[in-house]
């Protein structure tokens, strides 16, 4: 290896290797113990649950610290451009499917967040010859409401404040019509995307 190589490698694993970066890894490996904690209290409301609570609570945490760190100082890498959204989308997804599992959360709610989700990403790539896809200020209020609701059903609670399962219910129903009016807003963008860039 080269001495300009080695320079290269070096600056490259630096760059991986920075705490919004470190932050965005743990919140992935987050992800398996909130998916156990969740299921280890089978749909109860027992330590488990507690568990699920503060591993989801910790996990959001850290999206919101990593990112205040990374524009701080400077830190955003193409690293953490593609792990951050991976990271959130791997929560929300899980969370989203375990509710659905455990009974306590509509199907047709998770397939709809969950169709609209994973086809904005797959749409970015898409079109990303033609130009990048910002994240909007509709899609940021769509993460804050859905994590605000998500919360909401694993509290546990319930059992305590029957009236919280609606609560949560409600506050789920608006963030899947901002998840879905978002959604359409981004296919609005990636078409004036592509017909821009299509034009000679």
């Amino acid at each position: 290896m080269t001495t300009a190589e080695g320079d290269n490698a070096t600056s490259s694993s630096s760059d991986v290797w920075n705490l919004p970066n470190i932050l965005t890894m743990l919140r992935i490996v987050l992800v398996p113990f909130f998916v156990w904690f969740l299921l280890a209290d089978d749909g109860g409301y027992g330590i488990w649950r507690w568990a699920a609570v503060v591993a989801f609570a910790v996990a959001i945490y850290t999206d919101k610290l990593d990112g205040d760190i990374a524009r701080a100082r400077g830190l955003v890498t193409n690293f953490g451009k593609i792990a951050d959204p991976i990271a959130d989308k791997l929560l929300i997804g899980s969370a989203l499917v375990l509710l659905s599992i455990l009974g306590e959360l509509p199907w047709w709610v998770t397939i709809l967040i969950l169709v609209r989700e994973w086809g904005i990403t797959a749409l970015r790539f898409v079109v990303i010859r033609y130009g990048v896809m910002p994240a909007s200020r509709g899609g940021k209020l769509k993460t804050v409401v859905q994590t605000v609701a998500i919360f909401l059903y694993i509290l546990p609670l319930q059992a305590i404040a029957p009236w919280l399962g609606a609560v949560a219910f409600w506050v789920m129903m608006v963030a899947l019509a901002i998840t879905l009016w978002t959604g359409v807003e981004y296919v609005l963008q990636a078409i004036r995307l592509r017909a821009a860039g299509r034009r000679p």
